[in-house]
């Protein structure tokens, strides 16, 4: 604007205007700090996988784009970003054959866990259940030295190793209680069969609706001659690999699920494992018991795990909070 600036220019510059502050002006400007996240994002050049701070400070001086960083400056520049080159997670880009199919899957599930409480009042067991395989009986050789002020706990990093044993719950959705836990040292179809067995004998006359994932144990020949046997079913099972319910996973699962039985189960759509409220309560085992663990044998592992859901279910047991209601989370 030529000549002398009007009263509301100068009043909206007074507005727009910083304060004066102390410290020392901004080193870099805004054009410049784009530049540098922009590198810090990008794919470093092999043979390296990513770069560390000195790498990406190189790069950013001979590029031109500064002529002097630090390490540490450019560490502070990656944090107000939220940027975190020096870290790496797993994900599973799952390729879905039916979409609507899987969304119908997974609304079902999520619809069975808002109505738990509901069923549980009706007197249907609503179960979420799994195998957690490969738990090892690790000992240290060395006892543990407790933590002391200055100093956390130490742990020896060597350590025997007296073999596994794998863990079959039952996470009871409507109590969030653990129900019926197999420790054993097998896993076999006939092992998850007789899981199912005795789960049932808790309430041999009552609805029971298991949520699993689609291992092929849970959809097995053993399993499905149980559940055709405690549901009181006298019709033809046929011969696995030839004909009727026996006959493929497919029939055998088909079966296993009808809605008709008061015993079935509901899977858990491919490489959905954490729809399963189970494996959430696994995670819990591990960080409460097994991380810090020592054990001497398989038998005292075995009765450590029984001894901490017992403790679990009189101190902790509580449902869980689920609000997944099976639709996408964005459009």
């Amino acid at each position: 604007v030529a000549g002398k600036p009007k009263p509301l220019l100068n009043a909206i510059c007074s507005v727009l205007a910083d304060s004066p502050r102390p410290g020392s002006p901004c080193t870099f400007t805004a054009e410049q700090i784009c530049q540098i996240i922009s590198v810090a994002c990008e794919t470093p050049p092999a043979p390296l996988t990513h770069g560390t701070r000195n790498d990406l400070v190189r790069v950013v001086i001979a590029r031109g784009i500064v002529e002097t960083l630090s390490a540490s400056t450019l560490g502070r520049i990656l944090k107000e970003g939220d940027l975190k080159p020096h870290r790496s997670r797993y994900w599973l880009n799952h390729t879905v054959e039916d979409e609507a199919e899987f969304r119908q899957e997974v609304r079902t599930v999520c619809k069975l866990y808002h109505q738990a409480q509901e069923l549980h009042v009706q007197g249907v067991h609503l179960v979420s259940t799994d195998e957690k395989t490969g738990i090892q009986a690790l000992e240290p050789i060395h006892p543990t030295h407790p933590m002391i002020a200055g100093r956390p706990e130490h742990k020896e990093f060597e350590y025997v190793r007296h073999g596994t044993q794998p863990l079959t719950a039952n996470f009871d959705v409507a109590t969030g209680r653990v129900i019926s836990p197999t420790v054993g040292d097998t896993r076999t179809e006939e092992d998850f069969a007789n899981h199912i067995r005795a789960t049932i004998a808790t309430a041999p006359n009552e609805r029971w609706i298991f949520i699993a994932d689609q291992l092929n144990t849970h959809k097995s020949e053993t399993l499905v001659k149980v559940v055709a046997e405690l549901c009181g079913i006298k019709e033809e099972l046929g011969v696995k690999g030839e004909y009727g319910i026996l006959h493929n996973m497919t029939s055998r699962a088909a079966f296993l699920q009808d809605e008709s039985h008061h015993i079935r189960i509901v899977y858990t759509p491919k490489h959905c494992s954490w729809l399963n409220q189970v494996e959430m309560w696994f995670g819990m085992l591990s960080r409460r018991l097994l991380k810090r663990g020592r054990f001497s044998s398989t038998d005292e592992l075995k009765m450590r795990i029984l001894e901490f859901i017992e403790f679990f279910n009189k101190t902790l047991a509580k449902p869980f909070r689920w609000t997944y209601i099976g639709k996408p989370l964005m459009a």
